[in-house]
């Protein structure tokens, strides 16, 4: 009954490579949010740290930091998946598919995630940080021990945020065959205009945005001081 209902209402839907693709947007995803984190998080700190008023204020490292990323934050996601096709391929020999489509999503989230960073940690209280020189600390005691764990809460909000953007980056990687759901929605849905899979499509994707805005918002509650 279920199955004839869908033939009848989706008839161009093939589900198997529906789940082939949902599958290739959670690795596109994971490993994108992944290497932006290990990424975006010390570029972060770095400029929260040598930002104005700070433990190492430093006005020309902060101004190059602060360029660099507003330049990469500036440029359109599509035409940056055109610009780094030559360095994409150089890096994993492809430009198509979960491979290729990661290089682009995490030089795209990269400084976008790193400004969220900064903005966390400028939220930490200053007295935490002065407590912890006064007793001696040193620089990476000082982040481990006190910036990064009192400002947790913001950086799993900031963590949220820069995955949720990335599923729309994923689908964007669909244009030059990125793979996932955004490719398939290109293909199907817009060149061969089939309406109930370019459906299918958006309704995953926002199914997905739901599920880690539900799961960052807890996470958000969990860590944070009552």
């Amino acid at each position: 009954m279920i199955e004839s209902l869908l033939t009848r209402w989706l008839p161009n839907v093939d589900w198997q490579e529906i789940g082939y693709a949902s599958l290739d947007t959670l690795n596109m995803l994971g490993g994108a949010t992944l290497f932006t984190v290990l990424l975006g998080l010390p570029l972060g700190v770095l400029l929260f740290l040598t930002g104005p008023r700070q433990m190492f204020e430093q006005r020309a490292l902060y101004a190059l930091l602060s360029l660099v990323v507003n330049v990469l934050r500036s440029v359109p996601f599509v035409i940056l998946l055109i610009l780094m096709i030559p360095l994409t391929v150089l890096i994993t020999g492809t430009s198509l598919g979960v491979a290729g489509a990661i290089p682009p999503l995490v030089v795209g989230a990269t400084p976008f995630f790193a400004r969220l960073v900064e903005t966390a940690l400028r939220e930490v209280d200053r007295g935490i940080i002065e407590a912890t020189q006064a007793m001696g600390a040193s620089t990476l005691q000082i982040i481990f021990r006190a910036l990064l764990p009192e400002a947790l809460p913001g950086l799993i909000a900031a963590t949220t945020v820069t995955a949720i953007t990335l599923v729309s980056y994923t689908a964007m990687s669909g244009l030059i065959g990125g793979g996932g759901l955004g490719d398939l929605a290109v293909r199907y849905g817009y060149q061969r205009y089939q309406p109930d899979v370019m459906a299918v499509t958006v309704i995953l994707l926002l199914i997905l945005v739901q599920v880690l805005q539900m799961v960052g918002d807890r996470l958000v509650i969990h860590f944070s001081r009552k």
